[in-house]
């Protein structure tokens, strides 16, 4: 059985019509599924579409594939990452990138294990370089493989290299709950795991200091925005994952902490934008706000900006 020829995120063309897309799913060694510019997957058989020429080159160099920097500066032990990014095209698409922000050269190896063990890259990544390991669609992310990572470090410097890093880990929806960060040397958004996370060191005196500091000094809550928008992509990253009631539970959280942070400033007013949906965000907000003592009223706010949804909260 010939071994598939293309990867997630492969720029192709149909063969038979005058259409193209990104791969965005690979179905098994024969099919594939790629999307077009309607954000409609189509399956297809792998022979009825060809690569487009010139394009997986650019592809390749967006992404930073074994993207080369020189280590300049004092010698830096850590800062080994997995970034984790959308496809800039597809993005459905997640692409694996191992991130060597030391000054360490890595010997690196990824295996998965679904149902039989399978080798997904093997190479040298430079200090000051990342390398795209693995590719996979986010909304598979409950059939995800188990990921093995082996990480070998020379130096010819006069450092005395750590002990090889093995991880393995079977990635699930909480890993990518947080917000994106900034993955460093890709330059572009994505979810960041430190896998040399550097060791935990307690500062006695701190800690004990933070046992006697004041509750109001320990309290510090931040000045709030006048326009809380409440829309679930407003506020994680990983909404693709949760349920209506994990959803409902999130914007509650945020209503709450928001209004109460707008208590505390003292603000006039606050609006929050809750969208019309099927209503129980709004229902849930207004029963919260009719209960509390510190609300003068509330009503529809500014109807010809967000319809029916939005509520503007006067404050006593």
């Amino acid at each position: 059985m010939n071994r598939m020829k293309y990867k997630l995120g492969d720029f192709v063309r149909f063969v038979d019509e005058k259409m193209e897309g990104y791969v965005t799913r690979i179905i098994d060694d024969q099919m594939i599924g790629v999307t077009g510019d309607d954000d409609f997957e189509i399956p297809v058989p792998a022979s009825k579409v060809t690569t487009v020429h010139g394009h997986e080159s650019q592809q390749a160099k967006a992404e930073g594939i074994d993207k080369q920097i020189t280590s300049d500066g004092p010698f830096q032990a850590k800062g080994i990452y997995l970034g984790v990014v959308n496809d800039d095209k597809a993005g459905s698409v997640v692409h694996f990138h191992i991130v060597n922000d030391t000054s360490y050269q890595l010997l690196a190896t990824l295996v998965t294990d679904k149902q039989q063990l399978k080798g997904e890259y093997a190479g040298i990544i430079s200090p000051k370089s990342s390398v795209k390991v693995y590719s996979e669609q986010l909304a598979d992310l409950q059939l995800w493989p188990k990921f093995k990572f082996q990480l070998l470090f020379y130096t010819a410097q006069n450092v005395t290299a750590p002990a090889p890093l093995i991880m393995e880990e079977k990635f699930k929806a909480k890993d990518f709950s947080g917000t994106k960060k900034q993955v460093p040397l890709l330059n572009k958004p994505g979810w960041l795991i430190q896998l040399d996370e550097p060791e935990l060191i307690i500062d006695a005196q701190k800690l004990k200091e933070s046992f006697f500091r004041s509750t109001d000094e320990k309290q510090e809550i931040a000045k709030p925005k006048r326009e809380i928008d409440l829309h679930i992509e407003k506020l994680r990253d990983d909404y693709q994952f949760l349920n209506s009631t994990e959803i409902l539970n999130i914007q509650m959280e945020h209503f709450r902490t928001s209004l109460d942070a707008a208590i505390v400033h003292q603000f006039p007013d606050i609006v929050f934008i809750h969208g019309v949906g099927n209503g129980i965000l709004k229902h849930e907000i207004h029963k919260g706000l009719s209960t509390n003592k510190r609300i003068q009223t509330f009503m529809d706010a500014h109807k010809d900006k967000f319809g029916y949804g939005a509520t503007k909260v006067i404050l006593k």
